[in-house]
């Protein structure tokens, strides 16, 4: 053997030799993350009955899916990181992204008022509030939900018409569907179509979100699971008054992880796009818990499990809060925690990533279980990747 074939020889040991020892390190990790996931879901789902969830992380851009029970009881077909869950208020975050693209485009402003794409609310109460204070629950006191009587266009603008606000614009957040609902619905107007279609047309297709729908079409209804509520019988979402807007988006874990890796480094998209992703997590009001952007809520990181429950509770979502305005507002400085939580009547839903760390989890359920079990599960979850992308 000559010298040259030993330094070959010798070349192809060490490659191989890195290329196990980095193996061995990914398949470590992966049972760590995998461990630590299994931890924090399995008691929840076993003590609220769960039928099944998908979970997703990213740490680093490397994706991990554990999927767990069934997405209906009665095919038995189990949950897969492809399987459509019902998303909730977490379709908010899309309608926030949605309206940061038309403004990036020049098709909107946040300082208009809705009377400007609505003449019908022209010198009405809610016109006194701009499309900002409503994207950010801030439009004077808007409910949580609209009246069971608001059916249709018409009733929508007669019931916006007849509003009277409880605060002025800016001083008050008061977590609430129509607020959002009309944000996202002036939008799409501006962008010239109806807001599923454009969501679906426009954002998902740029986002590169190929199971994700406001109407699941018929080639992906297989896929779409069954909710479970009080009664524990399969249930879906009803269509309301701005529903595709304020809680009517169905997704899946692969697709929504995705989404999560877009926030975290947007650079990879066109600069319209990253720029209507980057618009989403500037801060405009402090709650004093937490800080309300655009869809999502915010938190300086490293949080405490403590604080993360203390601006998703119940009280946040039901309450009026008087609020700081940032001013000017401004992307967070230093690390930030951005989350959204979501649910309809058979399904429930947490998203939560850290951009400066690199780390994310997609929490999806086919039961309404509740939020500060959601929270407290993703809270360990997301302490494990931490320690991994270290």
């Amino acid at each position: 053997m000559n010298r040259t074939t030993t330094i070959k020889l010798g070349l192809a040991t060490v490659l191989f030799a890195s290329f196990a020892a980095a193996a061995s390190a990914a398949n470590g990790e992966a049972a760590r993350i995998e461990a630590a996931i299994d931890k924090a879901i399995r008691p929840v789902m076993r003590e609220n009955k769960v039928p099944g969830m998908a979970v997703a992380v990213t740490v680093d851009g490397r994706r991990y899916f554990l999927n767990y029970g069934v997405a209906s009881r009665e095919t038995k077909a189990p949950v897969t990181e492809n399987t459509l869950f019902e998303l909730g208020s977490i379709s908010k975050t899309f309608a926030a992204t949605l309206a940061t693209y038309a403004e990036v485009l020049g098709k909107v402003s946040f300082d208009d008022h809705p009377g400007k794409y609505i003449p019908a609310l022209k010198g009405t109460a809610i016109d006194k509030a701009t499309l900002l204070h409503l994207a950010t629950y801030t439009a004077g006191g808007l409910p949580l939900q609209f009246p069971d009587a608001v059916k249709t266009d018409a009733d929508m603008t007669d019931y916006f018409s007849a509003f009277k606000p409880d605060a002025r614009p800016g001083a008050k957040r008061r977590y609430s569907n129509p607020s959002i609902g009309l944000f996202g619905h002036v939008a799409a107007l501006a962008m010239g179509g109806d807001f599923g279609n454009v969501l679906e047309t426009e954002l998902f297709q740029k986002l590169g979100l190929k199971q994700s729908f406001v109407t699941v079409p018929k080639s992906a209804m297989s896929s779409y699971a069954w909710g479970y509520g009080r009664a524990d019988k399969p249930i879906r979402v009803n269509p309301g008054m701005f529903d595709a807007e304020a809680y009517g988006v169905k997704s899946s874990a692969a697709d929504m992880i995705r989404f999560v890796e877009a926030n975290i480094d947007p650079t990879a998209f066109d600069e319209n796009t990253r720029r209507a992703i980057e618009g989403t997590h500037i801060g405009y009001f402090d709650s004093g818990k937490m800080v309300q952007g655009l869809g999502w809520e915010q938190y300086p990181y490293p949080v405490s499990l403590e604080k993360l429950l203390d601006g998703n509770s119940r009280t946040m979502a039901l309450d009026a809060h008087a609020v700081k305005p940032l001013t000017p507002p401004k992307q967070p400085e230093g690390a930030t925690l951005y989350n959204k939580t979501g649910s309809t009547n058979g399904f429930g839903g947490y998203v939560a990533f850290v951009p400066e760390e690199k780390i994310g989890v997609v929490l999806l359920a086919n039961r309404n279980l509740p939020i500060p079990e959601r929270i407290k599960a993703a809270h360990a979850i997301l302490e494990a990747l931490k320690a991994s992308s270290q």
